[in-house]
Order: structure tokens, then C-alpha cells, then sequence
């Protein structure tokens, strides 16, 4: 009965995959419908692993004996995310050693860290409470104003807390890279995060300076971690660029809703009502 159980939240979870699709609308109804399809899978597979693993592999359900089998899938599962997420908070522990070595410099009246490189970097890193990361080159490089866009820019992400969010959004990736579409999810919240970063920050600096900037600053082709980090520059593809560009030349509202999101995330619960049925 515990594998059964395993199988149906796996059935719905490939469902909700395989039903999502990339689109071209507005990117607040794009960041939604991804957040869906990404998050509630892994989220309801690890609610039945821990239900399962809590009822144990003695005793009946539904007046039928529950086996083994389900109840060790349900524990390698949870033994797997836990190892990953071990993982990941020591990357995290790490870069945030490396950052707190660089020196502190007080940047256009922000606090941040300078990173001795001629490359063009500008990011935050760290989970909860990230730090501004800036190099020397950008700094050289760049003019005042195209300094100002890009500090509005990662202030967007300081304000989304996206260091937070997307530390747990790259272990759930991690866990899951065998679920259908699990790459194409996470780079397109990769380019939604951006989006919304750039819609931000296009409302306190001029958004064609902030464009600019980006192609000059993407044209170095920095390189910072995923996890725990986010860049002004993450635009790996062309396409994902010129997406940016055209965000900024013609922007959006950024009101957001996130009401589907809670319905969706709410029925993670749904393993839970299988345990009066286990004795």
C-alpha cells in the first residue's frame, strides 16, 4: 500500500511536469505557472516520503498489509535531498568565506565587498542576510550612473530575498534533476528572477542605461556559483539577453499575485490524510 501510495504521488507530480510549458506572456503569469511546476512535485513526493516513512512498514492499511519496499523508496529519497542539502549549505559556507576575506568598501553609499579581478562582477551572495559582491574592474570600467543601475539591480535582489529563495530552488533542482523538465524550470526562474530584478530597478535609475549596461557588463562573461548568489550578468544565452533587453525597453507591471501558488502548495498536505488509514 506504501508503494502505491509512492506511485500515485509520483503519477501526478510527472502530470503537473509534463502539462507545464515555457510561454511568452507577462513574466508575473510566467513566475507563477514555473514556481507550480516546479515546486509542487519534489515538495509533494518528499510530504508522501515522510508520511510513508513515519507510518513504518508494520501494520495495515486499508485492511491490507503494507510492505518494505515503499518505506525504504520513501527513506533513500529523503537520505538523497538531505545529503544534497548538506552539500549545498557547505558551497554556501564556503563562498561566504571568500567574500568576507575581500575588503569592505563603502560603494554610492551602500556597504559591500570588493573583489580584486579586472572582471565585471556585481552580486549578492549568502542566504539569509547576502552581502553586496563588486569587482575592481566593474568599478573601473564602468560610469557613475551605469554603477548606479547596477547597484539598484542587485538591491531588487536584496529586496526579493532571491539569495534566500533561490538557495532552496537550486537544492529542490538538485534532488530532482531526474523529474521531467527540471532544467528548463530552473533556468527559466533563473531568467524570470532577473526580469523582475530588472522591472525593479528600471523604477529608480533609466532603464536604457540599466540595458546598456548589461550588454557591457555580459560581454566580459563573468563567473559566479548559482547557489546562494545572485548576479547582475546571468544571462547565459542570447536569447535570455535579448529577453532582458526588450523587458526593459518595454516594461510591465509588477504586480504580483501569488493566490494559485498557495492553492497548489496547500495540496502538498494531501499525503497527510492517508494516516488514519494506516494502523
Amino acid at each position: 500500500m506504501h508503494l502505491g501510495i509512492i506511485l500515485l504521488a509520483l503519477g501526478l507530480a510527472l502530470l503537473v511536469r509534463l502539462r507545464w510549458s515555457s510561454s511568452k506572456g507577462l513574466w508575473t503569469d510566467r513566475l507563477q505557472s514555473a514556481l507550480v511546476a516546479f515546486l509542487f512535485p519534489p515538495l509533494l513526493l518528499t510530504t508522501t516520503s515522510l508520511v510513508v516513512v513515519g507510518m513504518g512498514h508494520h501494520g495495515t492499511m486499508l485492511w491490507q498489509p503494507v510492505g518494505w519496499l515503499g518505506c525504504h523508496i520513501a527513506l533513500g529519497l529523503l537520505a538523497f535531498s538531505g545529503m544534497v542539502l548538506g552539500l549545498r549549505l557547505w558551497q554556501n559556507w564556503k563562498l561566504t568565506r571568500q567574500v568576507c576575506s575581500c575588503t569592505c568598501i563603502s560603494i554610492a553609499g551602500r556597504t559591500g565587498r570588493l573583489l580584486e579581478t579586472p572582471a565585471l562582477v556585481a552580486a549578492q551572495v549568502g542566504i539569509w542576510q547576502p552581502q553586496l559582491l563588486i569587482s575592481r574592474g566593474l568599478l573601473q570600467s564602468l560610469e557613475t550612473e551605469q554603477i548606479e543601475a547596477v547597484l539598484s539591480h542587485e538591491e531588487a535582489h536584496a529586496y526579493y530575498r532571491d539569495t534566500f529563495w533561490f538557495f532552496w530552488f537550486a537544492w529542490i533542482c538538485r534532488f530532482t534533476a531526474w523529474l521531467p523538465k527540471t532544467e528548463a524550470l530552473w533556468q527559466e526562474l533563473l531568467l524570470l528572477r532577473e526580469l523582475r530584478a530588472d522591472a525593479w530597478a528600471a523604477q529608480r535609475v533609466d532603464a536604457l542605461t540599466l540595458a546598456e549596461t548589461l550588454v557591457q557588463v555580459v560581454q566580459s562573461h563573468p563567473v559566479m556559483p548559482h547557489y546562494a548568489c545572485a548576479a547582475f550578468h546571468e544571462a547565459t544565452s542570447l536569447t535570455r539577453l535579448e529577453e532582458r533587453i526588450e523587458s526593459l525597453l518595454a516594461p510591465q507591471d509588477i504586480k504580483e499575485s501569488q493566490g494559485q501558488l498557495w492553492i497548489w502548495l496547500l495540496a502538498i498536505s494531501l499525503p497527510l490524510l492517508t494516516l488514519p488509514l494506516h494502523v
